[in-house]
């Protein structure tokens, strides 16, 4: 579809401007891409239109099943996700140092993860990339941060508004700021999430074609 576009563009824009403009627009310099999706893209009420861009445009890997929800925020090359998770609204994924997900995870509204930070006692305040990876089953309450590096073991819960700085162990329940250990999670989990909302709501889709 990439190239498509691109075709499109050079056959529709003067030789002059694409000559200025066209490397910008398509080369592997990706702005404009995500540009589209953040601003435009993620507020369209449309499972299926916001996940194709994702997997055509970006070239992420997205599993069957996984329901990525309206205006989320997302920027970087490295992100994969597995089937039947679920991103909530309005999150912030920084995917520069790369974010891997696994299945059945729930990612509550207004969470941010970030992968990438400057190392604070360089001279120079170089750029590093520390990659996320989330393990199945995880939940992540709302509003959450999760810090460069750290690793979310299967099952875990991050209780809402916490600042998760170092790996959590399965099945561990944390919370905090920074996050410290609470409890332990029972460990014979065997749902699978499916939550595909009507258009910005709390109201499952599925709900709409039962009979009252």
């Amino acid at each position: 579809m990439k190239e498509t576009i691109k075709k499109w563009l050079k056959k529709i824009t003067p030789g002059w401007i694409r000559f200025r403009l066209y490397p910008f627009i398509v080369s592997y310099n990706r702005a404009l891409w995500f540009y589209l999706f953040n601003h435009f893209v993620a507020g369209i009420p449309s499972f299926t239109l916001r996940t194709l861009y994702l997997r055509k445009i970006i070239g992420y890997t997205i599993g069957k099943g996984t329901a990525l929800h309206m205006n989320i925020f997302i920027t970087g090359k490295s992100f994969s996700i597995a089937e039947n998770s679920v991103i909530n609204r309005r999150c912030y994924l920084d995917c520069r140092g790369g974010i891997e997900i696994g299945k059945n995870v729930s990612i509550s509204p207004e969470v941010y993860i970030i992968s990438s930070t400057h190392l604070p006692d360089d001279p120079e305040y170089r750029f590093v990339g520390k990659k996320v990876v989330i393990d199945d089953y995880v939940w992540i309450g709302a509003k959450a941060i999760i810090l460069p590096g750290v690793h979310l073991g299967k099952g875990c819960i991050v209780g809402a508004g916490s600042v998760v700085t170092r790996d959590v162990e399965p099945f561990q329940i944390v919370a905090g700021n920074p996050a410290r250990f609470i409890r332990m999670r029972n460990e014979n989990l065997t749902y699978t999430i499916n939550f595909f909302s009507f258009f910005d709501t709390d109201i499952p889709q599925k709900s709409l074609f039962k009979k009252p």
